[in-house]
């Protein structure tokens, strides 16, 4: 039987997943790079990169992509999101978790049910503003 390589929790590591729990904004791989070289300045961009998915596959970060570049987040627990179309920022939504879902999935499946992603989609206020043509196609299949 193969056995799993161990996990570290290097000085690295541990730097980028404290700034992860600490700011709650979703930053990308880059701006997470730009706020732990202030603590490391010799790491490099490939070094974090690298880090972000180790601290991914371990459970102990989240990784979101789908619309442009990848974000991360030190809340590991499962919530939910609202994204905008316009810029890409994504946000915690407020709200329960919907343990019913999951039930109701297991109920009508045949599946092995092991968690549910819910991401609201929409404009952020900025993006609102703006009035982008992103903004306005958005704003027109809302119906608004």
């Amino acid at each position: 039987m193969e056995e799993q390589p161990r996990f570290r929790m290097t000085s690295q590591r541990q730097v980028i997943l404290e700034y992860l729990q600490e700011h709650k904004d979703h930053p990308t791989a880059d701006e997470v790079f730009r706020m732990v070289r202030r603590d490391l300045p010799r790491i490099s961009l490939a070094t974090v990169y690298r880090n972000l998915e180790t601290l991914a596959e371990a459970g102990l970060i989240r990784r979101y992509g789908g619309y442009g570049q990848r974000r991360y987040e030190g809340n590991a627990d499962r919530h939910y999101h609202v994204r905008c179309l316009g810029c890409g920022r994504l946000e915690d939504a407020p709200l329960e978790r919907i343990a019913s879902l999951e039930q109701d999935a297991r109920k009508h499946s045949r599946f092995l049910i092991t968690g549910h992603h819910i991401e609201f989609e929409g404009l952020c206020p900025d993006c609102l503003a703006s009035g982008s043509a992103a903004s306005e196609r958005s704003r027109r299949r809302a119906g608004l």
